[in-house]
């Protein structure tokens, strides 16, 4: 275990620190430090913390009493929100919290342009104030264009300069690489080394275990809202580190099942849509698997929309169980027995605002109507309980509102809401993103549950270790073609790593 730094390095101490909602214990006498110029890594589950420390740390919350906080080599009793901006404290959402429709320069210097009294603004000197916080990251990037017009990895650019222009000296940094491809990824992460080398220290969360342990050169980690350990990132493994984390043994197996011995569920030959992809030929089978991996851009998700009807076909066929199947809308495609688990959980899978019951059962309203076309509340009550049973959905009420639930408990209610509609197939974009490594080893145990019942399903991944272990056959996809089926127990996440990063 690590040897808490001396005050004189440390930008952030905390100890004894507390945190109490209602009934639940969110943090039980943590303590917690950052030197100054360190990345250093936030681990754990959700729900274990991390967030009500953060929030602590920045003056949303107060801690309980007897904490001691102390920042930059002063100890204070309790922080605001202002007070912590003022101390050059910044914290990056995962959700980034920018403004689309502004531009890129009015993103970076909003917090210097919104005040209690209304000043004028020289848009001259903000755009030159946002060139030049760019060219300390070492970014080209025209300041004048609208936020919205640029990729997510970019977007993320703009969060980190606008942290800087209020002289931000330590800065958290929330599921920064969740939404990027391999290589934008590692274009943030020399970011923040700069950063670090700069002197700014970096408080860094991730479910993604590998850049932890690649970025940070310590990790603590919290586990039920208690302090497991500070631990040297050099003497850490990703399994450990899960292990801590979970507070359980995870155990990773190569499949070894013969799902291609199964009736044929979907059948597609030589599927086209110009830009996007083409010469697509699958075959999934009933209770088999099928990982689909390859960079973001390489045709994954473009492929999925077309197979569920949210796009059309240039040519080609498709047959789902020996039938035709030319799906028009996503309607279609579920009369038909095909669902579709998107990447894009928080606005596409789920609606936000809504109880958990009415997101489960949003798929299938028309079969729990009854005379005059009124909702059966019975119908309502039985199918909801059945799936979260089923799921072992971790919840409070189901009148709760769905963003409520912790993000693994929140992918459940997905695979719910369309495992009620009892497909045939089941299409899984990157099913875990966002997702902690306690929650993501229980969403694949109920892939494959659901597999042993000959559901067919086509799993798409960004990260190798997920399709090799998840897996009874592994197609990579590049420049919009499927470029090689793989067997997991003949290849190695090695193999896999060289092939998909060329």
């Amino acid at each position: 275990m690590d040897v808490v730094a001396s005050q004189a390095q440390l930008a952030l101490s905390l100890s004894n620190v507390s945190k109490t909602f209602g009934a639940t214990q969110a943090l039980d006498t943590v303590s917690f430090a950052v030197k100054t110029g360190e990345v250093h890594c936030l681990a754990g589950e959700n729900g274990c913390g991390k967030s009500t420390l953060i929030k602590i740390v920045t003056g949303v919350y107060q801690p309980e009493g007897g904490a001691q906080i102390n920042i930059f080599g002063r100890q204070y009793t309790h922080i605001t929100p202002t007070l912590a901006r003022s101390l050059g404290i910044a914290v990056i959402w995962q959700d980034l919290a920018l403004f689309p429709h502004m531009s890129v320069a009015e993103n970076i210097c909003v917090d210097e342009m919104i005040g209690v009294v209304p000043k004028w603004i020289s848009t001259r000197s903000m755009r030159g104030r946002a060139a030049n916080i760019l060219d300390r990251l070492g970014i080209d990037l025209d300041v004048n264009v609208s936020l919205n017009t640029l990729p997510i990895a970019q977007r993320q650019i703009v969060a980190i300069a606008r942290a800087l222009v209020g002289e931000a000296k330590l800065i958290f940094m929330d599921e920064p690489t969740a939404s990027l491809t391999q290589n934008e990824t590692e274009s943030l992460l020399e970011i923040v080394r700069s950063l670090s080398a700069q002197g700014v220290a970096i408080v860094f969360v991730s479910h993604r275990l590998a850049e932890v342990l690649d970025i940070a050169s310590r990790v603590t980690v919290l586990r039920d809202g208690k302090l497991v350990g500070v631990y040297p990132s050099s003497d850490m493994t990703q399994t450990r580190l899960g292990e801590l984390m979970t507070g359980t043994t995870l155990s990773y197996s190569l499949s070894t099942r013969q799902g291609n011995k199964s009736r044929s569920v979907l059948e597609t030959q030589n599927l086209c849509r110009a830009n996007e992809f083409h010469n697509i030929d699958l075959n999934i089978r009933a209770g088999e698997i099928v990982g689909l991996i390859g960079l973001i851009g390489a045709g994954r998700t473009e492929l999925a929309k077309a197979l569920i009807g949210l796009s059309k076909l240039d040519s080609g066929q498709m047959l789902l169980d020996q039938k035709d199947y030319s799906p028009r809308s996503i309607r279609d495609a579920i009369k038909a027995g095909v669902a579709y688990v998107s990447e894009d959980r928080l606005s596409l899978g789920l609606v936000q605002e809504q109880s958990i019951a009415d997101n489960t059962v949003i798929s299938v309203l028309d079969r729990l109507l009854v005379g005059f076309h009124l909702l059966s509340a019975r119908k309502k009550s039985s199918l909801v309980s059945h799936w979260i049973n089923e799921l072992s959905v971790k919840i409070g009420q189901d009148t709760d509102p769905v963003s409520t639930l912790s993000g693994g408990n929140q992918q459940r209610v997905v695979l719910a809401k369309w495992l009620a509609t009892e497909p045939k197939l089941l299409i899984l974009d990157s099913p875990t993103v966002g997702v902690d490594v306690g929650a993501r080893a229980g969403i694949f145990r109920i892939i494959r549950q659901l597999a042993e019942r000959e559901l067919a399903i086509l799993l798409i991944c960004d990260e190798v270790s997920e399709v090799l272990y998840n897996s009874d056959r592994i197609l990579h996809m590049a420049d919009g073609e499927i470029k090689r089926e793989y067997i997991p127990a003949q290849t190695s996440a090695e193999a896999l790593d060289r092939a998909i990063y060329a």
